[in-house]
Formats: structure tokens, sequence, C-alpha cells
């Protein structure tokens, strides 16, 4: 379903079935003229809702997608952009947030993720009572924690351990703030660190290779990416928290689980059909490559831009590689940014964008080695080396897209800098040399740089290498102030939102400020207005 459909039905509030409906007939179709004891034995009621979660963190469905990330999060980052001017050019791209766009981001938490996690613990409790499911369990676990990790990252006050357990005073279900749920996030995780280590049991071994998406059934893989969530998130708390920051990433990095290193081990799940970002991008047009990206990527000679993106076919940049500013006059149609390049995703495994067999990025090894370097930079005991681990992140990303050749000579530049950008469309809308909306850093490390420009040149580095994981590459910039990417031209926001701040948070939407959920706890929790412009709790610096 395209998005521009929704809107010809005058549509600001969309009002479509349960995902869990969806997944209720997935299950009954694929048991179509099973017995009990057959069902119980191929455990098809198992495999199935721990499929579905893996498949939801970002929905399957393009259209689905496209509201639960790509016009939010994926914009905001800088790693994409639109030329469709929806609403008549007003919308959340020009800080008018649409209330009926934004709800997918919690519903696709509440509503597909966690009622499949439900789903598993009921079932088995009921059809295999006694069977300890301990490993798949805790599969279950660090997906669900992605889940809400992303949710409180977009709104800030989440539902996650309150989630089965209605306030008994009440009868409505509790928020988490997003302190308590960052360490409720890093306690989960060493529960099911400390489950994925254990002997695992024959039906358990079953039920996971069975429904494994990501990693085929390893459980010391899931262990690995538990751990690197961790380390993820300790980091992402060091300005909010510094003492919690350090202590988590220290247990982290001397764990026995290890981290991802290597992109053998990088977590993504394999759709087994087309990626929703195929039609968004190439059957709709809706889709295109974030101008700071390009220019970063065109300043640094980057060889993975042509994994990234193809050129422009728009004839005032024919051949060009060049993406749309977002936050711009569109012109009131796609006709004046269309043909500017398109994103594509060709990494040295197969195309994540594939229209037949597509791949959602969870975590990789290059991201892990980038964490790594902060932890050095900030002094954290078993961090090892920054500049090694500057480099090996830079070096994993090469891996990833198939440029290993070139890494040598990328590590080595000390000169190259963020391209200008030039907008043939509308000159107004370009960001020439010496505009303070380009950085001045350069690609090779230097023991000798402060602090501060250390941490600019590592998150450049780990900003594009996150491709093409939007909410994680916004929730960094947020966090570090880096990469240094382009303002908006336009803002809608009635002065809910600063210019120059840019987009802090996703209000929460109407669909969830009702009688089930503790909103005015939300409220106290966020410390401020439920606007665009307000900090989340990790939004110190």
């Amino acid at each position: 379903m395209n998005i521009k459909i929704l809107f010809a039905a005058s549509a600001l509030f969309l009002s479509v079935a349960s995902c869990t409906d969806d997944f209720s007939d997935i299950d009954s179709k694929s048991s179509e003229g099973l017995g009990t004891e057959q069902l119980n034995a191929d455990f098809l009621l198992l495999t199935n809702p721990m499929k579905q979660m893996q498949r939801n963190l970002q929905s399957q469905t393009n259209w689905i997608y496209q509201l639960q990330t790509n016009l939010n999060a994926d914009m905001y980052s800088g790693l994409f952009s639109t030329a469709t001017p929806y609403n008549g050019g007003r919308n959340n791209t020009t800080y008018f947030m649409m209330d009926g766009w934004n709800e997918r981001v919690m519903m696709n938490q509440l509503e597909d993720v966690n009622q499949q996690y439900k789903n598993f613990k009921t079932i088995a409790a009921k059809n295999y009572a006694g069977v300890n499911f301990s490993h798949s369990l805790a599969v279950l676990s660090i997906l669900r924690i992605m889940a809400a990790q992303k949710v409180s990252d977009a709104h800030g006050p989440v539902i996650y351990s309150k989630f089965e357990h209605p306030n008994t005073t009440t009868g409505i279900t509790d928020f988490d703030s997003q302190q308590e749920a960052y360490n409720n996030f890093v306690t989960d995780l060493d529960l099911a660190i400390t489950a994925l280590q254990t002997t695992i049991g024959i039906e358990d071994n079953a039920v996971l290779k069975k429904s494994d998406l990501v990693f085929a059934g390893s459980s010391a893989n899931w262990a690995k990416l538990a751990n690197s969530l961790k380390l993820r998130y300790a980091l992402r708390i060091s300005y909010a928290d510094p003492g919690k920051a350090k202590l988590y990433a220290e247990q982290a990095l001397s764990s026995s689980a290890g981290l991802v290193s290597d992109n053998m081990e990088n977590a993504l799940v394999n759709y087994g059909a087309a990626s929703p970002l195929s039609d968004i991008i190439y059957s709709w047009g809706d889709c295109k490559i974030g101008a700071p990206l390009m220019a970063f990527m065109n300043g640094f000679n980057d060889p993975r831009r042509a994994a990234y993106a193809k050129p422009a076919t728009d004839p005032t940049v024919a051949g060009q590689y060049i993406g749309v500013r977002q936050g711009v006059d569109m012109g009131g149609s796609k006709d004046r940014y269309g043909d500017f390049s398109q994103p594509i995703a060709a990494s040295a495994t197969g195309d994540y964008f594939s229209v037949s067999n597509g791949k959602n990025k969870l975590f990789t090894a290059a991201e892990a080695w980038f964490l790594k370097s902060e932890a050095a930079i900030r002094g954290y005991v078993g961090a090892g080396d920054a500049g090694t681990n500057y480099n090996k992140g830079i070096e994993m990303s090469f891996g990833e897209w198939g440029k290993s050749a070139s890494y040598a000579t990328y590590v080595a530049d000390a000169t190259s800098k963020e391209a200008p950008y030039i907008d043939t469309k509308n000159a107004s809308n370009s960001i020439p040399a010496g505009s303070p909306m380009l950085s001045t850093i350069t690609i090779k490390w230097n023991d000798g740089d402060t602090f501060e420009r250390k941490l600019e040149r590592i998150m450049t580095q780990k900003w594009i290498a996150i491709y093409p994981d939007g909410a994680e590459a916004w929730a960094e910039q947020r966090r570090t102030g880096y990469p240094i990417i382009f303002k908006n031209v336009l803002n809608d926001s009635q002065g809910t939102i600063s210019t120059d701040a840019m987009i802090r948070r996703i209000p929460i939407p109407t669909k969830y400020r009702n009688n089930t959920l503790n909103y005015a706890q939300a409220l106290q929790y966020l410390g401020g207005p439920d606007t665009g412009g307000t900090k989340l709790w990790w939004d110190k610096k």
C-alpha cells in the first residue's frame, strides 16, 4: 500500500487492523491440516511467533515500515530524505508532526513484537509444560529489548517492564521512564547472556534452529549480540549517567560472552522476501539518499558510496552522487528532486533492499569497534587503543560493503573533508564551502587531537558505517552532536522545535494518550512538553 493512497482517503489517523490479526492468520495457514500432536512435535506454534518478532523489529510490510521508521528516524538521521511533498509539503520532514504516521512507532512494539512474545510464552506453558526453553526465551527477550529501545529513543518513556502487569490500583499500564528503561534493558540483557551460556535442551535447540532468522540457531552469537547491545546502551547513557555508563561498558568489555567483532557475526534479519524499503524506494519513489551522507562520501572519495546510492539521472546533476536536503521546498511535486540519487544497499553478502531476499541490519562488527573506540577515549578499562579500534571499525565496514581493497588508502587520508552541497534546483538550499553546517573532520586518526575532535572523527565514520539503520544513526547524532548534518530550511513546528537544535524526539501520538496507558505519568517523566523539541533523558550533552 502506497502512503499516498492513505492521503487520498483523507486519513491522517490510520485505521488498520492490528498486525496480530495478520500473524494469527499466518499461524493458522502454517498449521492448516495438522493435528495437535503434529503441531507440538514440529513446534510450529512456537517458531511462528519468534519468526514474526524478528521480521517485525522493522515491519516487513512496506507502508508500515514507511510510517514506523522511514518518515521519521530515517529522515532525521541524515542518511535518507524524500522528494515527495506529502500533505502539501508540511509533514514530519518540515517538523509538522504527523500524528497518524507516528503512531506506528509504538504500535509496532506493543501490538506486533510484544504480542508475539506473549504468544510464545502462553503456548509454551500450555503445550509444553515443564520443557525448558531458556535459550529461545533469551532470544525473545533480546528482540523485545531492541524493539523497546527504538521506541524509547523516539518518544522517551516506554511501555516495557510493566507491559504484562497493569497497575493493580488503577488498572492501567504504566510507562518506564527512559532512565528506568535503559537500566532494565541492561539487567535483562545480563539475564539473557547468562541463559544463553548454559547447555541448551533438545526441544529448545529445535525451536531455536527452526525459527532463528539471524544466526541460524547459534546461542553463542546471540550472547555476543546481547553483550554488544549492552555496550551500545552504556555509551548511550554516557552523558546522562557517566557512572553507570562506565560500569556497564567495562562489564561488557570484560564479559566472557564477547562482542560482535567480525562480519561473519553481523546481526541481519533475513526477511526471506522483499525488503519493505524496495517498494518505498524503487516502486513509489518516496525515499532518496540523504544530502549530508553524500556530501561526506563525496568529500572523502568514499568507495562505499557506489554500494549506498545510484548516480542521479536528473539532467542538472546527471552521473553525480547527490542526495536531497531534508526540510526544503519540494516545489509541489516529486518532479523537482525525483531523479536525484536513489538509495541502494549492495553489501558484500547481498542486497539488503532486495526484492526477493531483503535484510534488516540490527548490529554489525563495525559498530562494536567504533563503540570500543569511544570507550577508549573515555578511559574505560578494557577498551584497548582508540585509534586501533577506530581503524578496525572502518575495516569491518569496508568488508561489509565489499570494498576491502580500498581500506588502507582511505584510512591514510589526512586531508579530505566533507564536500559542499550544491542544490541545482534552488541555490538558496546550497551549503557552500566554509558553512558551519559542513564538517572539517578528516579521516586519518590523530592521537594528538582533543577529546572532542576524536569523538567527532569516530562518530562521523560510525554514522557512515551504520547505514542503512536510520534509527540508530539518529539516536547517536542527537547524543553526541556528530556528525554535523544540515539543518532544515522549512520549520512548520510553530515554535515547538528549534531549527538550530533540530528535532530531538517524536511526540507520543494521540492513539496512546488514552485511559489504558498512563500518559500523565509519561508526561511527568518527559520533564517538558510532549513536543519534538523536548530532549530525551540521555540527551544531555
